[in-house]
């Protein structure tokens, strides 16, 4: 492929992850990952609440990784109250798989700025070493896209094995029991599925510019001294 045509593949791919590095760093800050309602149990039990009465006992709760916003309904009015992760409840929350969340979406930001400084030194530089040739960049664009599906998958195991909405909506809650009534991911979650799907198309454009995947490239082997031996 000419070095224009590398060039102008390359600049592409460095400029999706500076795109994805920037949509990660975005998305982790923001308080939008889950979206969802809250029903007071316990005000809903006492009156015996059904159909559109229930609507009375049923409140709203998002959050991020960081902060979020609860808005609690016992049948008197809404109640909305701001909550903060750190250190406020860190007592009641899985707090080492939240800090892994939110470690590896730092490596998600981190390798994604990497892979695109990569991208635009093998576009304009000379790599000189396999981790900054081209064959590098297979490397750098995997493990962002690697760790933006893990980011998906730990967050989601502490939002569903560990119940994490009805943690939060219980917390320091003594007369009322709150119940999670509805539960989907928000914006911010979904960023990082764009940001793996991102990555792998730059692995496509990396295969695109004439750069063989990892492992296939095929060994040439040297038979021309194969019939001088079976003579000896």
């Amino acid at each position: 492929m000419p070095n224009r045509q590398k060039q102008v593949l390359f600049s592409c791919a460095g400029l999706v992850g500076l795109s994805c590095a920037l949509m990660a760093a975005v998305a982790t800050g923001l308080p939008f990952w889950v979206r969802g309602s809250v029903l007071c149990r316990t005000g809903a039990e006492l009156v015996n609440a059904t159909g559109p009465e229930l609507e009375k006992f049923v409140g709203e709760l998002s959050f991020g990784l960081f902060h979020g916003q609860r808005v609690k309904q016992c049948g008197l009015g809404g109640r909305p109250a701001r909550f903060s992760f750190f250190p406020d409840l860190l007592s009641v929350i899985p707090a080492g798989l939240h800090i892994i969340i939110i470690f590896f979406c730092g490596v998600v930001v981190i390798f994604s700025s990497v892979a695109c400084g990569f991208f635009f030194f093998n576009a304009f530089g000379r790599p000189y070493e396999t981790l900054l040739g081209p064959m590098g960049l297979y490397l750098w664009s995997s493990i962002s896209a690697s760790c933006s599906f893990l980011v998906m998958v730990l967050f989601a195991s502490e939002l569903k094995i560990h119940h994490l909405s009805d943690r939060i909506s219980n917390f320091n809650e003594e007369n009322f029991v709150f119940k999670t009534y509805t539960e989907r991911y928000d914006r911010s979650f979904w960023l990082f599925l764009l940001i793996f799907f991102l990555h792998g198309l730059n692995v496509v454009l990396i295969r695109l510019a004439g750069i063989q995947f990892p492992f296939q490239e095929n060994k040439e082997v040297d038979l021309s001294g194969g019939a001088a031996d079976l003579m000896y």
